[in-house]
């Protein structure tokens, strides 16, 4: 004979399995999603994230919840990504740094980025600008090369850390003219960086546009040179690289792309990928995106997205090597 609790439980339990059962079965996504940003605000990628995140979260019935991870040039929001549960509620704005810098210079890489990553789609680009402390004389890119060639080691440039794209740039501008600055790393990306710079802890920088755009119409940095093969319109009255005599130094700006986890299922990665497409290629995106300095670039697929992802790892590890950048 049953005993009635035995049976009371048994009969909760035929009722609520259903409920259960649809529950698990609930269409993706269900709840609020988190977008780890690995790097502090003030940056390229936190100025990306903050726009496009509201209208995200509106074609996707869920709240995009912005996380901001930074700390050793990217790695540690990098890290928490890739160890996120692949289910689609944690998704990670990646950058050229993060995914494809980093494992050519830190010799201790926490993850893999291709194999604990899967790429959903790129989605914008931006250029990169070198400015300065309006306290530096020059200018000119030809007046700054004159300046920093008749004091070697006496001027220093910010990067966000030793395993940047600013970094690097400036490495290679170094080398093409024949320059000796000293580096000074900055910790949680682009904007404690350029506070460094406006503050006059430093003299030059490399860094993304959307970071420095309204400091440089503002009055207060420097523009030199911007890696476009031509003149932005935002800044019409700053010549190219190209234009003033470095043309090696066009067309090295940054990306941004959108990953989650390894083992995320296709369904969820694809309905991501459209998603963001919709997201980034809704005008008054494009448009604010465009004002701040970054340019709207997509991936018809992601396996296009990841094709391009091995190709610029395979490349940035060369560059690493050759500048001699790297990190314990």
């Amino acid at each position: 004979m049953v005993k009635p609790g035995i049976a009371a439980a048994f009969i909760l339990a035929l009722v609520l399995s259903p409920a259960l059962a649809l529950a698990q079965a609930a269409p993706y996504p269900n709840r609020p999603i988190k977008m780890i940003v690995p790097f502090a605000p003030g940056g390229a990628s936190d100025f990306v994230a903050r726009i496009v995140t509201p209208k995200l979260g509106e074609l996707l019935g869920q709240q995009i919840v912005i996380d901001n991870r930074a700390g050793a040039s990217g790695n540690i929001g990098l890290e928490a990504a890739a160890k996120a549960a692949p289910d689609g509620y944690t998704i990670f704005l990646g950058n050229i740094g993060t995914i494809a810098i980093n494992p050519g210079v830190f010799r201790n890489m926490p993850v893999d980025t291709q194999k604990d990553f899967i790429p959903v789609t790129l989605v914008v680009e931006v250029p990169s600008i070198l400015v300065a402390n309006p306290g530096v004389a020059a200018n000119t890119l030809a007046e700054l090369v004159t300046l920093v060639r008749s004091k070697p080691g006496e001027l220093n440039f910010a990067s966000p850390g030793p395993a940047s794209l600013n970094r690097l740039e400036m490495e290679r501008f170094m080398k093409f003219a024949d320059l000796k600055i000293v580096h000074i790393p900055y910790k949680g990306g682009a904007g404690p960086a350029i506070t460094g710079l406006l503050g006059g802890e430093t003299q030059l920088m490399f860094v993304t546009l959307s970071s420095a755009l309204t400091f440089v119409q503002a009055g207060r940095l420097k523009a030199f040179g911007v890696s476009t093969a031509t003149r932005v319109d935002a800044l019409p009255q700053v010549p190219t690289m190209g234009e003033s005599g470095y043309p090696e130094m066009v067309g090295r700006g940054s990306w941004q792309g959108v990953f989650v986890p390894a083992g995320t299922p296709r369904a969820i990665v694809d309905k991501l990928h459209a998603a963001l497409h919709t997201t980034f290629e809704t005008p008054d995106i494009k448009q604010r995106l465009a004002v701040g300095g970054a340019f709207v670039v997509l991936s018809k697929t992601p396996e296009e997205f990841a094709s391009f992802v091995s190709a610029e790892i395979t490349r940035w590890v060369r560059v690493a090597k050759e500048s001699g950048a790297q990190v314990d």
